[in-house]
């Protein structure tokens, strides 16, 4: 399998695909079709055969998909069917909320720490984590086998801190700061910028609106 041929609008639908299949597997259900697998995502069959055919396919001709095996499958082509640990860097509203969300851990994604500058934060207690002083941001990295860090916090700070964090050894980072990080190429960076989010869905808000009155 070549990662460099398959697109991006493929790799933006695996999740999707691991998430429906977790609910079949929750309801112990232990073979589906393309059919009724396009039924449950409102997706095509066709389509999604195309996209499981980028990584061998995983099913058989008249059979279906063994629901398991192709979780399985999906969660090693994401990355996760090992354990990350993450830590947060910024313990605002946004920070605490994403060490509150549990879902994360369920996808083995574990958050061991996190940070702020903010002195009155301290010591407060988000989930099991304790917020600390950005002082100990280095030492704890290199002690906890950190491979993702979150930022959190505003773009002044986002820069200087990746940096510190790439000298750690960090190899990954969920970027929510509205700055782009000058980190090197083996590095790689995942940009949420919720804004652009909410904005794309007021395009298709306003398209559906120019719609309607063409009719």
């Amino acid at each position: 399998m070549d990662d460099k041929n398959i697109s991006q609008a493929v790799i933006s639908r695996l999740p999707r695909y691991l998430r429906y299949l977790g609910e079949l597997k929750d309801s112990n259900v232990e073979r589906i079709s393309s059919q009724e697998l396009s039924q449950l995502m409102n997706v095509t069959a066709s389509q999604i055969r195309q996209d499981f055919n980028n990584f061998g396919g995983f099913g058989q001709q008249g059979y279906g998909y063994k629901v398991n095996f192709l979780y399985d499958e999906i969660a090693k082509i994401l990355g996760i069917n090992k354990t990350h640990h993450l830590i947060i860097v910024g313990a605002g509203n946004l920070g605490q909320a994403l060490a509150n969300y549990m879902n994360f851990e369920r996808r083995g994604f574990h958050f061991t720490g996190i940070f702020d500058c903010n002195e009155t934060l301290y010591g407060r207690k988000i989930r099991d984590m304790y917020v600390q002083p950005m002082e100990n941001l280095e030492t704890f990295v290199k002690d906890n086998d950190i491979d993702i860090a979150v930022l959190t916090i505003p773009k002044t700070g986002a820069v200087k801190v990746a940096d510190k964090l790439v000298k750690c050894g960090v190899k990954a980072f969920w970027n929510f700061a509205h700055v782009d990080l000058n980190v090197p190429s083996d590095i790689v960076v995942e940009n949420v910028h919720l804004s652009d989010s909410l904005m794309k869905l007021t395009y298709n808000i306003t398209r559906k609106e120019q719609e309607t009155d063409n009719q």
